[in-house]
């Protein structure tokens, strides 16, 4: 019903090292996820999920990393941060996940 009203709907982008499942994405959450694969190459897990209905406003991140490791949650958040430093003065707000990988 959605796609009749000429709404869009799109799904997250999900990563994991070794395989890739693409669903449909927005240009944003392309470009978001290639930042983070750049500055996050250990991550073991990213997904990027445009939160704004698609116009790019607001993103919701998710990433698994190994840099994350020993560092309190305000740091890591403070790296993605820093990674995405260009994005974000585009962006109305960015939600953060940040974990390690579980042994």
């Amino acid at each position: 019903m959605a796609a009749a009203a000429g709404l869009l709907c799109r799904g997250p982008l999900f990563l994991r090292r070794g395989m890739r499942t693409f669903t449909s994405q927005t240009e944003g959450e392309a470009r978001v996820t290639q930042v983070l694969r750049e500055k996050f190459p250990r991550a073991s897990a990213i997904k990027v999920v445009d939160i704004s209905g698609g116009c790019g406003a607001m993103y919701e991140i998710h990433i698994e990393s190994e840099d994350f490791k020993e560092k309190r949650t305000v740091q890591q958040h403070q790296m993605v941060n820093q990674a995405l430093s260009e994005e974000i003065k585009s962006m109305h707000g960015l939600r953060i996940f940040t974990s390690t990988p579980k042994p």
